[in-house]
Parts: C-alpha cells; structure tokens; sequence
C-alpha cells in the first residue's frame, strides 16, 4: 500500500488507481457505502447488540480473455462483492473488523478475473466519529486457491457418554475410529458433579458451556490423540487432515450467527446442531443416544 500520506483517508477507488501498475492496466469494480446493521465486536458490552458497518471495497480486474458481448456472465459482477460481505457476516460472529476483511478479501480474490482486492470496514456507532480498518490484498501476494478446490472430507462427529471416557477401552475405541481414516469430532456432555447455579440465564449458559468444556478436557487426558479445539479455523485444519478432535463448545455457540435452540444442560442435542453446523457424514453416540445419529454400545468392538 502506498506511503503517501495524501492518500491515507482516500476512497479505495483513487488508493487503487494511484498505485496501479502502469504496465498491466486494470478495470476495477466498486461497492461503495453499503451499510449493515451486525453484531461485531471483542468487548462484552458489544454483544447481544447490533452495530452499523460501512462497506467501501474496489476490486481489479483482469481483462476478460473473449469479448465481453453484454454478456452478465463474463464479467465479475457488482453482486460478487455483496455476496461475499453476506457470506462473511454469515460464518460466525467475529470479534475484530480485521478479521472480516480478511475474509472478504480472500473469497473476492479467489474470483477467477480478482487481481487485486481493497476492502474497507467502518463502525459507524462507536462515537461521533467513524472507526475503521483497510486492507489490500492481491492473488499474487496471497497464493490463493479456488474456493471449490478447497475440499475436505466431512468429518463424523462421535458423542461420548461419560461412561464410555472413563471406560479402560477407550483408547480401542479410539483406534478404530482412526482406522476408518476419516477426520473425527468428538464432543461430550456435562460432568457427573453438581454445577454452580447462578441464578440468571446468561450466566447460567456460560457456566455451562465451561463445565462441557472441562469434560473434554477430561477426555484429553485420557489419550493424547484427542486434542481439544475452540476454533472453526482449528476444526477445519483438522478436518482437512484428517485428524481426531475434541470440541470445546464455547466460542463457537457464543459467536454463532444462528445459534443453537437448545441450550448447553442439552448436550447430546447441541452436538447434533454441531453435526449439522459441519456437514458431518455421520451422526455417532457412544454409550448414548445422539439426536438424528447412531447409537453405539459399549462393546469391546465398535460396529461402525
């Protein structure tokens, strides 16, 4: 991005055009000053709240390799940009503005005409004044691949009973789900000792949601091939390399654009929302029913 300060609060239009090279010339398509109303932010007091985000993104173009002809579909069209906002607010619930317009910018620019991507993001209600971040990012700085390219084979989530982690044939069971060769999400309930009622359900959910958490923990320190995971970038690495993870459920519920109906005391009903969350193949309750899934006994050999 260019250093002249005469530049700095410019749209990305004129930023995109004074830093252009001037021996491969580009078009450029521009969204300018679209407005959404979107739950952001990395402090408590922004959640639960929707906020006004301003859009300002230019992307260029190469030139098309046959005439254009008024043809919609040759070019790279004014909806990409806003489909690509969409998706992104769609994902998750995120915490910073930076993260956003990475997203943003990484699904423009796997567009097969995107050469260059700069995006632009204001909080417009955080004072009387507006906030904001601005990246630029190009294909060739980025080694991006297609987003169709980007396919993983979808992962089965295996809720375990608290019997079957503490069951001496865990490690068995364990081994024959690594035998299918096939990533793993496992997920658990809430412990067997009595949880701190707070008295108010915001607090109560949290509470909750932690004590799943301290289970998976559990669970991980029964075998070290299960490692537990908050994250949807986390999951998804393991996903892609076919590997066995714990969820700790947390981060996910709470940032959810489209939350779970049930709530966290709910376990085996919020796994089967993660399942659907992540395309999973397959449904599996270990030593306990799973809503929409296969029940498994606690035998020595798992049918699976």
């Amino acid at each position: 991005m260019t250093r002249d300060l005469s530049l700095a609060f410019v749209h990305p239009e004129q930023r995109a055009a004074a830093t252009a090279p001037e021996d491969a010339p580009r078009d450029r398509i521009s969204l300018r000053d679209y407005v959404r109303e979107v739950e952001i932010g990395a402090f408590q007091e922004e959640r639960g709240v929707e906020q006004r985000l301003r859009f300002n993104i230019v992307v260029e173009v190469g030139r098309a390799g046959a005439p254009v002809e008024d043809d919609v579909d040759r070019i790279l069209s004014y909806d990409t940009i806003t489909e690509a906002v969409e998706f992104s607010l769609s994902e998750e619930r995120l915490s910073l503005l930076e993260t956003l317009a990475e997203r943003i910018a990484e699904r423009l620019l796997a567009e097969p005409r995107a050469r260059r991507v700069f995006v632009k993001i204001e909080k417009l209600d955080r004072g009387p004044f507006a906030l904001g971040i601005e990246i630029e990012r190009s294909r060739a700085q980025a080694g991006l691949i297609e987003l169709s390219e980007r396919g993983f084979a979808r992962p089965l989530v295996v809720f375990l009973s608290n019997a079957a982690i503490a069951d001496a044939r865990l490690p068995h069971w364990l081994d024959a789900l690594e035998a299918l060769e096939r990533p793993v999400v496992l997920t658990v309930g809430l412990p067997e000792t009595p949880l701190p009622r707070a008295g108010a359900p915001m607090p109560q959910r949290r509470i909750d949601l932690l004590a799943l958490e301290q289970n998976a923990w559990l669970l991980a320190a029964r075998d070290r091939r299960c490692i537990v995971v908050d994250s949807r970038t986390e999951i998804t690495h393991a996903i892609h390399e076919g590997r066995i993870v714990v969820w700790a459920p947390s981060k996910i519920v709470l940032d959810a654009v489209d939350g779970p109906d049930v709530a966290p005391r709910d376990a085996a009903g919020l796994a089967a929302w993660f399942g659907k969350l992540l395309e999973a193949e397959r449904l599996l309750g270990l030593g306990v029913e799973l809503p929409g899934g296969d029940t498994l006994a606690l035998a020595d050999r798992l049918e699976l």
